[in-house]
């Protein structure tokens, strides 16, 4: 990475950071639910503010929408930088990600990131987003728990990204798998005593 960012202005790399960021702290979950009239995204279900939680208002086109933003956002910053090169993307990428996870607007308190991981993902290596979808979508299928999904499929994609040969995208993926793990260990925990909520739940 070191190598990838010697030839990158510093400035430049802040102004990457920066935006990446502030994209990333947009919170589409809680500002796309006061919009449709259904109050704060936080007192609601697990008070998480992305998409799964989102679909706990029973509104399938707000949780489509908040999915919809949050991937977008760490998209948006991956593809502006990257005409600087896979560093300054990587940077931005990162930066979206942290932004998702500890928002300034909402004191540092945001959501879990998946929705962001497969934006940044997009962005950096859109290869990886297949890879992503079927390793959620049948772990969904399988076992219902979206966190459970997620996990399984943020760990399987830099393991790939490594094996096709795409070493930077795989370091910068194993990173946010790592946030993505630490965000999620109050779901891991559920997940081994049996009391993680399903997908469809309202609970």
């Amino acid at each position: 990475m070191n190598d990838m960012l010697a030839s990158v202005p510093t400035g430049v790399l802040i102004l990457c950071a920066l935006f990446g960021y502030l994209s990333g702290s947009i919170p589409f979950g809680l500002v796309l639910t006061r919009a449709f009239g259904l109050g704060d995204l936080r007192s609601i279900g697990s008070g998480n503010i992305g998409a799964t939680n989102a679909l706990r208002t029973g509104n399938k086109l707000l949780a489509g929408l908040t999915f919809l933003g949050d991937v977008l956002k760490g998209t948006i910053p991956v593809l502006v930088a990257w005409r600087w090169g896979i560093g300054a993307a990587g940077i931005a990428g990162i930066a979206a990600f942290l932004g998702h996870l500890f928002p300034i607007w909402l004191r540092f308190r945001g959501g879990k990131g998946v929705a962001t991981y497969l934006g940044v993902l997009l962005g950096l290596a859109p290869i990886g987003v297949p890879v992503f979808a079927v390793v959620w979508l049948g772990m969904a299928f399988l076992f219902r728990y979206s966190s459970l999904a997620a996990l399984a499929a943020t760990l399987v994609v830099p393991i790939v990204l490594y094996l096709i040969g795409n070493t930077p995208a795989a370091a910068l993926t194993a990173l946010l798998t790592l946030l993505v793990y630490i965000k999620h260990h109050a779901n891991i925990r559920r997940l081994t005593s049996g009391t993680e909520t399903k997908i469809g739940s309202k609970g």
